[in-house]
């Protein structure tokens, strides 16, 4: 029979795309040549063509052969924040034959040493500010050789828009050898050799942030970046080089990377880059830029509703907003559609599936829904423990199966393993996630298979208990764990944080007693802690797993 999902297939898109054959370079070879003078990048007023990003790129690409003998396969740190030069870095790397390995510029020293060594990536590129990091693997000889960026370099026009501290900071001299400033490389203009490299070689390898363990390198190749390249573009409806996007997601992350930069790219359009994610600042960029398209994640979306100076600011220009991460509350779903009149697009994907294997038809798409599996995507629900396929509605693991799937971890062939089944003749990754299919066909996420909480034999989800607490007028945000109770075992604590003028004016038992009107008694949380602000991620993401483990000291003996 026929996945129910495909009767809502969107419109003039067929099930199975033709993808190209060559390097993700290529896409940008390719986009210079047709739209030479096209802005590829406007960075805080200044822009950067299509044709003088290309040129960049050969010439960092000839300096890291000839100078920092980077070879084909060779792995090459990216340790920066959003800016023109991890763009240029990143197609520079591609172009000299090796793998890109983007890494978290929040990383401090002993992460960044250990994805060094495990990677044994021997040429860093990196922002001036995240130097410090870097300078002391270099001075032990883990590295041999390190280019930094000055973001500001990129700032050539004078502009009346905040800049970051980051890109408004003056030069660093880094008096180090084997350090050599980004300009400097440039300056060189040494031509790389012809590139060879092909589909099947290797492209990145983003790190997964840990969830079990020291974080492992996922291995994408030329053609699995290829197809969501490709097949995200299309399905949201094929943006060309007229269109002009808004990119505010981390791009060492795979979705910022992916929809904020390759994407983009592939089609010859323009990105408008935000090194730091800034509400008032997104919304001056939209207006003045009239950008059509903005992926993001829940927590940027909530940010910037809570903007009281958003409606001075005409927005009419987006024809989509997009994004995931994390399952967007109905509530704030709904102000977006207020205020925005667009739908919020979902979808899902890993640093493993190089961004999506899920997202909503945009014709039709449901709230808290991570959508439908995209093109030569098969995806399914099985049992945890006996891999059986369920039927709609049951809870189970989500597996995957298509061509946007990583190739395994680096040098880690048992963790490969575990991530890995065979349904049908066919290998399907084990998400990890805990989720089920409706009727018609749309998946949807319950929680990490990891972090349900126990409560008297009750199986809590988090992630229901966040959306609902999201419906509460007073809530502006908030993130349930578990707390340790004497006579449940566990118990549910939400950590909230209030809208600004209801904080001081609502007491816990008002979040307990709303909570019990909205949701069953073993699902109510019994312990409610006031914050000011969430911990999160470099990608915006709410580190729940940071405010769990936080708990434990706190809660004491069961």
């Amino acid at each position: 029979m026929e996945p129910a999902h495909f009767n809502f297939w969107p419109e003039n898109l067929p099930r199975s795309i033709t993808r190209p054959r060559t390097s993700l370079h290529y896409n940008l070879e390719v986009s210079a040549q047709r739209y030479p003078d096209r802005a590829m990048v406007v960075y805080y007023g200044s822009e950067l063509s299509y044709a003088a990003a290309e040129q960049q790129v050969g010439a960092l690409a000839g300096f890291l052969q000839q100078r920092c003998a980077v070879r084909r396969g060779d792995r090459v740190m990216l340790f920066m924040q959003n800016c023109p030069q991890f763009i240029i870095g990143f197609y520079a790397i591609l172009r000299a034959g090796a793998m890109v390995v983007p890494v978290n510029p929040m990383n401090l020293v002993d992460e960044l040493r250990h994805q060094a060594t495990d990677c044994e990536a021997r040429v860093i590129l990196c922002g001036q500010e995240v130097f410090p990091t870097v300078r002391g693997l270099l001075g032990e000889g883990l590295f041999t050789h390190a280019i930094l960026a000055r973001y500001g370099d990129y700032v050539q026009s004078p502009t009346d828009i905040p800049l970051p501290d980051s890109v408004s900071a003056a030069a660093v001299d880094p008096d180090q050898p084997g350090a050599t400033r980004w300009a400097e490389a440039l300056a060189y203009r040494l031509t790389p050799r012809v590139c060879d490299v092909g589909p099947g070689d290797l492209c990145v390898m983003p790190y997964t942030s840990g969830t079990t363990g020291r974080p492992k390198g996922c291995m994408h190749s030329h053609e699995t970046v290829m197809s969501t390249t490709v097949i995200g573009n299309a399905w949201m409806g094929a943006a060309g080089p007229d269109a002009t996007l808004l990119c505010t997601l981390p791009l060492f992350h795979v979705t910022g990377m992916q929809s904020g930069m390759n994407q983009p790219i592939f089609c010859g359009a323009t990105v408008i880059l935000m090194t730091r994610w800034d509400r008032t600042v997104a919304a001056r960029l939209i207006e003045r830029y009239r950008v059509q398209g903005w992926t993001n994640i829940t927590t940027m979306a909530i940010d910037f509703l809570a903007n009281p100076d958003l409606p001075r600011y005409d927005l009419s220009s987006l024809r989509r907003i997009a994004g995931g991460g994390a399952a967007m509350p109905a509530a704030v779903a709904q102000r977006l559609k207020d205020h925005l009149a667009l739908d919020y697009i979902e979808g899902y994907g890993l640093s493993e599936t190089i961004a999506p294997t899920h997202i909503n038809p945009p014709q039709r798409p449901k709230r808290q829904c991570l959508g439908i599996p995209i093109c030569d995507t098969d995806s399914r629900i099985i049992d945890p423990a006996t891999a059986a396929e369920l039927a709609p509605g049951e809870v189970g693991e989500i597996v995957s199966s298509g061509p946007q799937i990583f190739l395994g971890y680096w040098r880690n062939a048992e963790a490969t393993a575990q991530a890995f089944l065979e349904l049908d003749g066919k290998r399907f990754f084990r998400t990890g996630d805990l989720g089920r299919i409706d009727e018609d066909g749309y998946f949807f996420i319950v929680d990490r298979l990891k972090r349900m909480i126990n409560a008297s034999g009750f199986k809590v989800w988090p992630a229901e208990v966040e959306a609902v607490l999201y419906g509460n007028p007073d809530v502006q945000e908030a993130c349930i764990i578990a707390t340790q109770d004497a006579r449940r075992g566990e118990t549910v604590k939400a950590v909230v944080v209030l809208r600004p003028e209801r904080r001081g004016q609502v007491r816990d038992e008002d979040i307990t007693e709303w909570c019990r009107g909205h949701m069953a008694a073993y699902k109510v949380p019994r312990v409610v802690e006031f914050v000011e602000t969430l911990p999160r991620s470099a990608t915006g993401k709410v580190q729940w797993r940071l405010l769990q483990e936080r708990e434990h000291p706190r809660s004491g003996p069961a």
